[in-house]
């Protein structure tokens, strides 16, 4: 069941308890009343504290939820959470943070006009590559951001990200810089900024890729 369906059967499900108790209108402007993407992702926040879908909350310093702008018309998604992100509680604030952050600036974008979160919100230890189980337990999480968020175009840096949304048997170098659609969404895949520090000579194709972002959001 997609996001958008799941949706409407718990609004239907709300409207059948209204009527069942009696209540044969909705009063004016309570629409007004319905949660903000703000509020929805604090939520979102709070069952990712409570989570213990996988072991490595027993590991964690802080849960790494999210940074950036809930209106957001672009979303970065990559891997999981490291060191400094672990200890600040706070996505992509490392090295590859700060080349993250030059390549939004090189798009003539803010870091905080943007929304920036991971497939995983614990730190798995030593960094190590995510098991598939510590994916399957976040990928609910990250579903969830997407559907608040509604972004225009979604990037996601990296195999991990990549994998997580487009299939377990994509390869990041033969799908990076395509566009891929996920529910609507315009998908575009690339390099993580960490595997760009240690290849730096991949900058230039992942800089092509942004440029196909850019212009994705200029387009729609």
């Amino acid at each position: 069941m997609s996001e958008k369906q799941r949706l409407f059967r718990a609004f239907k499900q709300h409207l059948e308890g209204l009527s069942a108790l009696g209540v044969t209108a909705v009063p004016r402007g309570a629409e007004s009343e319905a949660p903000s993407k703000l509020q929805r992702l604090a939520e979102l926040a709070h069952e990712v504290e409570r989570c213990r879908r996988c072991p490595l909350y027993r590991t964690r310093t802080h849960a790494v939820v999210s940074d950036g702008s809930p209106d957001a018309r672009l979303m970065f998604v990559g891997e999981a959470p490291g060191r400094d992100e672990d200890l600040q509680g706070k996505p992509f604030v490392g090295a590859a943070g700060q080349l993250l952050t030059k390549m939004i600036q090189a798009m003539g974008l803010r870091r905080e006009d943007v929304y920036i979160c991971n497939v995983l919100k614990d730190r798995p230890p030593a960094n190590r590559t995510p098991e598939p189980e510590e994916i399957e337990a976040c990928l609910p999480f990250l579903r969830a951001q997407i559907a608040i968020v509604q972004p225009s175009v979604i990037c996601v840096l990296g195999a991990v990200a990549a994998k997580a949304l487009l299939g377990p048997h994509v390869a990041i170098t033969k799908v990076r810089g395509h566009v891929a659609d996920y529910g609507g969404i315009p998908l575009v895949p690339t390099y993580h900024p960490a595997y760009l520090l240690r290849n730096p000579d991949a900058k230039r194709f992942a800089w092509v890729d942004l440029k196909k972002v850019k212009k994705l959001l200029n387009d729609r």
